[in-house]
């Protein structure tokens, strides 16, 4: 099955994972002030993308100019990606087109070090889009261990645009964070970003 046939319970099951959910993945976070761009964009896109009420409107008018924010302005050495086809072990249901993806290389044509997968919401439930993301996650590292990519934890996050909620996979432990982080105040989902991709 593709990755959004994946259920977190079927997850856990099918790939022998341990689940932590009572933990803070960023407690110390340090924020990261946007660009003014940035903030022009969201307080010209925020309002009508949640108006709009669509999964691409939010991945489109909220989720992509962060994620553009991150290679532009606080690590140009990333890859991001959207809808792009990660097929890596399809005979266990290890396939399709992530909504986002961030890869820990410069190399903008094809994916080379994933470190994280975002999965936009299904009707704004987060909940519902976890088993997604840990599949994305779990793809991830498998891939990076076939290509030789020393990357020890890969995070994940479901999303509405206006929550997030981040997970981290390392070796067979899935941690759930159980706090959803809100859009605003954007520089501390900023801070998130930008230490996953610093420190991964």
């Amino acid at each position: 099955m593709p990755y959004n046939k994946f259920t977190l319970k079927n997850l856990i099951s099918e790939f022998n994972l341990t689940l932590v959910e009572n933990v803070r993945l960023f407690p110390n976070i340090q924020p990261v002030n946007p660009s003014d761009l940035l903030q022009a964009l969201l307080e010209y896109n925020v309002p009508l993308a949640t108006a709009i009420d669509t999964e691409k409107a939010r991945g489109e008018l909220i989720i992509f100019p962060i994620l553009l924010e991150l290679k532009r302005n606080i690590n140009s050495q990333i890859s991001v990606f959207s809808g792009k086809e990660f097929s890596v072990e399809p005979e266990r249901g290890l396939n399709g087109n992530p909504d986002f993806l961030i890869s820990k290389s410069s190399e903008q044509f094809f994916i080379a070090a994933p470190v994280m997968t975002l999965v936009e919401a299904k009707n704004q439930d987060i909940n519902s889009g976890l088993g997604q993301c840990g599949a994305e996650m779990v793809a991830a590292q498998i891939y990076n261990a076939t290509n030789n990519q020393s990357i020890n934890s890969i995070y994940g996050c479901v999303t509405t645009g206006s929550l997030w909620r981040f997970m981290r996979l390392e070796n067979q432990t899935l941690y759930i964070d159980k706090v959803e982080i809100s859009l605003e105040p954007v520089e501390r989902l900023l801070g998130i970003l930008s230490e996953i991709v610093q420190n991964s």
